[in-house]
């Protein structure tokens, strides 16, 4: 299964991309959208729509994975974050992927083992993780975190649907 993660964000949108294997997890692609802080918001959130369906139609992943968006004291720029996602999750939605949302703390479990863990930890970890990728950069990390969590997730309900066949 390939797996797009996304780590939304209006200045810059991470995306990773991972084949699951059962547990076997292996780096595809990775890398980052920017959008110019002088455009308009509406154009900004257009190309950040635009640039996401050509990683989609070029990666042609299996299902999708978002990140949840957490507030901070600046609500306007909870509000652009809040915009950015919708942008995200439409772009998936409108490919017709089957999609995942993960509170950050959930990501930073799954991958670093904690839910406090700083970006920095989590980009050690895509090196043990997915040995040889190279990282577009913070949020692009952040991204494929993103996919592996999802991946653990869909490995941990296809065990359960299993045990729950065998047992019927």
């Amino acid at each position: 299964m390939i797996i797009l993660g996304l780590d939304p964000g209006l200045g810059t949108t991470g995306w990773g991309v991972i084949r699951a294997d059962g547990n076997r997890l292996s780096h595809v692609a990775n890398g980052q959208i920017k959008t110019e802080p002088s455009m308009l918001l509406p154009r900004r959130l257009s190309n950040l729509f635009e640039a996401l369906g050509q990683v989609i139609r070029a990666e042609r992943p299996d299902s999708a994975a978002v990140e949840e968006v957490l507030g901070n004291s600046n609500a306007q720029s909870t509000l652009k974050l809040g915009q950015a996602r919708g942008v995200v999750l439409l772009a998936a939605a409108t490919a017709g992927l089957h999609i995942g949302e993960y509170h950050p703390s959930t990501v930073k479990k799954a991958v670093v083992g904690t839910g406090g863990a700083e970006k920095r930890q989590i980009q050690a970890m895509m090196a043990v993780l997915l040995p040889g990728a190279k990282l577009a950069g913070p949020d692009a990390a952040d991204a494929l975190a993103v996919a592996i969590t999802h991946a653990h997730h869909l490995a941990s309900a296809e065990g359960l649907a299993r045990r729950a066949r065998v047992m019927a």
